[in-house]
């Protein structure tokens, strides 16, 4: 794995009057954080798990990263994503040779995948669950501090949890003090619903453009560490997020990805005053996005007349 670089990001200090990094986690390997677990659970997999290949369920990034680490070792991989996926995500796990099948929607996805792994014998990689996928993710919250040591807040994207989990247990061991921000999608809330019911829920349907963060559903491991480690839960909107993911391209020159933008739309919006005289990390998690579908989302206006 690559130790991604940290940027300082003047344009938004000038607006928080904080001292403000990015950390660049789109470029990792495959563009996204999500090879830092996928590696860590296969790596553990026996000779046998490994002669049965892998599976896995995603909307792009983590299906990327599972056919990238497959590659990497030598073992086959069979990846369901949703029939919405972007052909770019789709092409690239082609290219690192996994074979690819489609689902109408998350939920059937999940179902195929299990089928798959059932019938197939394959071992399920999961997207965001499990104590290897926090301890993948767990080393970029270790760079994170060692980058900035005196960090006093962090920002990260929160899906399924499994990127969240991971580098706020990283950054609590080793910086108490600081505040962890979890920046959830309105439409893709259940660690929301999960924090308010004391225990991992589902939601019925996810409706966000950050599909990357559209997880169904949050599990019981990753869903004990952000509970444990996350000080707070945030939600923002879709607009927000199309307001980002502009902003990063009129002022940084950044083609990012909904989910990617998501920590900025906190500190540009909702986080906006609150971050005055703190040293902040905003993390950033991926670019897995063509100009096409960058521009549907961010600008939905002038590809309609397009």
């Amino acid at each position: 794995m690559l130790r991604t670089p940290v940027v300082r990001c003047v344009a938004l200090e000038e607006i928080t009057g904080a001292r403000v990094f990015a950390k660049l986690e789109f470029l990792q390997r495959t563009s996204t954080f999500k090879p830092r677990g996928a590696l860590a659970v296969m790596l553990s997999l026996s000779e046998a798990q490994r002669v049965a290949g892998v599976t896995a369920v995603s909307a792009g990034n983590h299906a990327i990263a599972t056919a990238f680490a497959a590659r990497e070792l030598g073992v086959s991989a069979k990846v369901v994503m949703l029939k919405s996926a972007s052909p770019l995500r789709v092409a690239r796990c082609r290219e690192f040779g996994a074979e690819v099948v489609l689902a109408d929607d998350v939920h059937s996805a999940f179902a195929l995948a299990s089928e798959i792994r059932d019938l197939e014998h394959r071992f399920l990689v999961h997207p965001f669950e499990g104590p290897l996928t926090s301890l993948g993710t767990a080393t970029l919250g270790l760079e994170m501090c060692e980058q900035v040591p005196d960090l006093d807040v962090v920002l990260v994207p929160i899906g399924g949890g499994g990127l969240c989990s991971g580098v706020a247990a990283a950054v609590k061991q080793l910086k108490p003090a600081a505040h962890v921000y979890g920046i959830e999608p309105d439409g893709a809330d259940s660690m929301h619903r999960s924090f308010a019911s004391g225990k991992p829920e589902a939601i019925e349907e996810v409706r966000t453009i950050a599909d990357s963060l559209g997880a169904p559903f949050s599990l019981p491991y990753s869903y004990a560490l952000c509970r444990r480690h996350v000080d707070t839960l945030l939600r923002v909107s879709d607009a927000e997020l199309r307001s980002a993911m502009r902003w990063l391209y009129r002022e940084l020159h950044m083609i990012v990805e909904p989910a990617c933008a998501a920590s900025t739309a906190a500190a540009l919006g909702i986080l906006r005053h609150e971050l005055r005289d703190k040293t902040v990390v905003l993390v950033m998690c991926g670019s897995n996005i063509d100009w096409q579908t960058w521009r549907k989302h961010a600008m939905p206006e002038a590809a309609d007349a397009a």
